[in-house]
């Protein structure tokens, strides 16, 4: 089942959990932690939640997690199926307790304090969602997690009438890179562009492996031209970078497709778009970014 979290851990590069949390015990994003660092977090199934949970059993708005100066309250938000607190239906608000489970239809989390974030418990919890939404070869983000954040974004841009765009590249003559310096350093460029791109990730975009030797990079706020001028600092960076593996120099370039979201578009139909730019850059001659 989909499911979008607006505030959770963010990964790569996490750090240790540094204040309450609900971690994710059953459900489809087993391990999942979403920090209460906001007055109000609503969960429910509908898109503008702040954390959105797409299954039968949760209602639109179903309920909402009050970081208070006495802790941590959830209030059942007049859901169809209840929100439970240790298997007691809530009426009207309950202050939580940590390691009480909440469950919202088949959805249940645990609450950890910032006592208990720092412990083993917090650190299994955080390798396991690590699993779950990470590309093990470069250690970006997977396509899956890559849908969920387009779906949250896509909803965000549309409600507050804010641009969004997306660029997905494919390096040039990566088959190539294969078939002369073999497997191997083909994994290693891979990781090294990887690496490249995510220290310039900005906070709030997405870098993702979208697939093989194709990358994608969601930029909210961003215009068809900011994402093509961000496309081609990045290309040049490429370009000018020494990839060097087993004392042999590989040249690498990528290719380069820009897609903005209009009215109407899915997390698919804006990758779809861009990646029909991404094939106009490669017929073009590669090494160049399509808008």
């Amino acid at each position: 089942m989909r499911s979008v979290t607006r505030v959770s851990l963010g990964l790569p590069g996490t750090k240790s959990l540094e204040r309450a949390c609900l971690l994710q015990i059953h459900g489809p994003d087993l391990g999942r932690a979403v920090l209460l660092n906001a007055p109000l977090t609503t969960f429910g199934r509908a898109l503008d939640c702040d954390v959105v949970l797409d299954a039968d059993n949760v209602s639109r708005l179903h309920c909402t997690m009050i970081a208070g100066a006495e802790g941590i309250v959830t209030r059942d938000d007049h859901s169809t199926n209840g929100t439970f607190v240790n298997d007691q239906r809530v009426t009207g608000e309950q202050l939580l307790a940590s390691g009480d489970l909440v469950r919202m239809g088949s959805v249940v989390f645990k609450l950890l304090t910032a006592e208990q974030t720092s412990g083993v418990e917090a650190q299994y919890h955080d390798a396991l969602y690590r699993l779950t939404v990470t590309d093990a070869l470069t250690d970006l983000y997977n396509r899956r997690y890559l849908l969920q954040f387009l779906e949250r974004e896509i909803a965000r841009a549309a409600r507050h009438r804010r641009p969004l765009a997306v660029l997905l590249i494919d390096i040039d003559h990566f088959k190539d890179v294969n078939d002369r310096h073999g497997h191997l350093a083909g994994d290693f460029v891979l990781r090294e562009l990887a690496a490249i791109l995510r220290v310039r990730t900005r906070r709030e975009e997405c870098l993702a492996r979208y697939g093989g030797e194709e990358l994608c990079l969601v930029l909210p706020e961003a215009t068809r031209e900011d994402a093509t001028r961000r496309g081609d600092e990045l290309r040049r960076i490429c370009e000018s970078h020494e990839f060097v593996f087993d004392d042999a120099r590989i040249p690498v370039t990528f290719s380069g497709g820009v897609a903005a979201m209009t009215a109407g578009m899915g997390p698919n139909d804006l990758v779809r778009t861009a990646d029909e730019r991404l094939y106009a850059a490669k017929r073009g001659g590669r090494n160049r970014i399509c808008e």
